[in-house]
């Protein structure tokens, strides 16, 4: 332990990070070292940036706030700006990673059909819910259902002694897919059921993002977990190049049992989302767990995004469990997911179908915010034509820059009548929308740009069942430990924190 210094200097991933550097520099002397052609270069570097911003400028599937910090970035240093946009959006790996992904979605999508009694029963009930629902089920490929139970979690506790209660249930599968999982007493408590399940026979996976956990485990993480029988696979290793493709993380926490219980939410597998350590003060996140008919689309999201590496699909009919008849419950529930391999952006509409919909309320828990103008102006005319808008974010930040930048958008906000709050026991991870006492989302969908454009996420949207009333009780208890944001508060920032958020809103889609 008294070399755990070095251990740091000597990390794995800082000598990616230098590697990516030497990359850099070696770009930038490349071009500045032929000095004496510098009149040829400034023309040509000229032409090339006018023709780039034409192009990015008229990209149709692109949002408008990428294109501008693009735009910026390529004027203020032309030739890398250049240069990184161009190897950025013209990468055959990355288009073949697309095309592939998308081949194994369109291929199971018949596994997920929608019930039209369903979707009409909905419809019947609340047309406006049955629009959103339609419009997930036509092109997010994800059916709406009735026959299920649901059970809400307000902290990561709480679902973590759930979930190892359902692992030990398991009898046919188990299917876990995460974005990070670290060392710790969640680790060890999950890996021993796990690797018991795995001994009895049964299939056990393990599906995980390769930058997300790298940062947190050492390169044996998988051997060591095959070892112990489980099946794991990387998805999207992190290699020390520059590549775009490394910005497509697996962003989602699925976990899916014999596809009749699932669970999702923001909680991951390390100690600081259940509070066995404190990172930055009390980690407040939540999760739903799922039970009957609609487990089923998580268990096809997760084998969506295992055989994306796969020569051959598995054969899925073979995990479709065999539910026996139960009560119906209240409302109705649709899992989803969102893909940056398509230009659909399902989880940036499902949030703008929410607060352009609403009539009394929408409350929002978000770790991070930041959003483009649409997003903008959706919330602030919402507040502005009475609805009561309410947003927690955290008090004390996991990333400072994006704490800076998020009082950026505060000022506006707030400004027009949106109230902006700081959980004031510490950090806030929780991805949560709840509105009218009828519709809520919990997943892992964050209200900034790699979440809503670039990552894989997952989520559920319920529509007028008992844990809408669960969401919005924890939102207002929630809300009684944090302190409202005013205006004073925004204006009265220091001169350079203002200077910095306002530049690193010009390259926010970017970071």
């Amino acid at each position: 332990m008294k070399f755990k210094w070095l251990k740091k200097i000597f990390n794995r991933n800082l000598l990616v990070l230098l590697i990516l550097l030497l990359q850099v520099i070696f770009i930038l002397t490349f071009f500045f070292k032929l000095h004496e052609y510098s009149s040829l270069i400034y023309g040509a570097q000229t032409v090339l940036s006018v023709i780039l911003v034409a192009y990015v400028i008229n990209r149709e599937e692109t949002n408008p706030s990428y294109k501008l910090s693009w735009s910026i970035v390529v004027m203020l240093i032309p030739i890398v700006g250049a240069f990184l946009y161009i190897f950025f959006h013209s990468q055959l790996g990355r288009s073949f990673f697309y095309e592939k992904k998308n081949r194994v979605i369109k291929k199971t999508a018949p596994l997920i059909p929608q019930n039209p009694y369903v979707l009409e029963a909905l419809t019947d009930e609340n047309i406006d819910q049955g629009r959103l629902a339609n419009y997930i089920s036509k092109f997010g490929g994800y059916p709406v259902y009735r026959n299920t139970e649901l059970k809400y979690f307000s902290v990561g506790e709480e679902k973590f002694k759930v979930l190892l209660r359902e692992l030990r249930k398991a009898k046919k599968y188990i299917f876990m897919e995460y974005f990070i999982i670290d060392e710790g007493e969640m680790l060890h408590k999950v890996l021993d059921i796990l690797e018991q399940k795995a001994r009895e026979g049964i299939d056990v996976r393990i599906l995980y993002d390769g930058m997300g956990t790298q940062i947190h485990r050492p390169g044996k993480f998988k051997k060591m977990i095959e070892d112990k029988g489980i099946r794991c696979r990387v998805f999207n290793s992190f290699r020390p190049l520059l590549t775009s493709v490394q910005n497509n993380r697996d962003h989602r926490k699925i976990v899916s049992i014999d596809g009749i219980t699932a669970f999702t939410g923001g909680i991951n597998i390390a100690d600081e989302y259940i509070n066995r350590i404190q990172r930055f003060g009390h980690w407040k996140d939540t999760a739903i767990m799922v039970k009957g008919e609609a487990a089923w689309s998580f268990t096809v999201m997760f084998l969506q995004m295992w055989d994306y590496k796969s020569k051959r699909l598995a054969d899925y009919e073979k995990f479709i469990p065999d539910l026996e008849h139960s009560r119906q419950y209240d409302g109705f529930i649709q899992p989803y997911g969102d893909s940056p391999t398509n230009t659909e952006q399902t989880g940036k509409h499902v949030y703008f179908d929410i607060i352009n919909k609403a009539k009394d309320y929408v409350y929002i828990t978000t770790p991070y915010f930041i959003v483009d103008n649409e997003m903008m102006t959706a919330l602030m005319f919402a507040a502005k034509s009475g609805v009561d808008v309410k947003i927690i974010v955290p008090h004390i930040p996991d990333k400072r820059y994006v704490n800076v930048l998020g009082w950026n958008y505060y000022q506006e906000l707030t400004k027009h009548g949106v109230k902006i709050y700081e959980y004031m026991p510490g950090f806030i991870h929780a991805k949560n929308f709840v509105s009218d006492d009828e519709t809520a989302v919990v997943g892992t969908i964050n209200m900034d740009y790699r979440s809503l454009y670039l990552h894989f996420e997952c989520a559920a949207v319920m529509y007028r069942t008992k844990t809408v009333s669960d969401i919005k009780l924890d939102f207002l208890n929630t809300l009684a430990k944090s302190r409202e944001i005013t205006l004073k508060d925004c204006k009265n920032r220091p001169l350079l924190t203002k200077i910095a958020s306002g530049f690193l809103r010009m390259i926010a889609p970017m970071l």
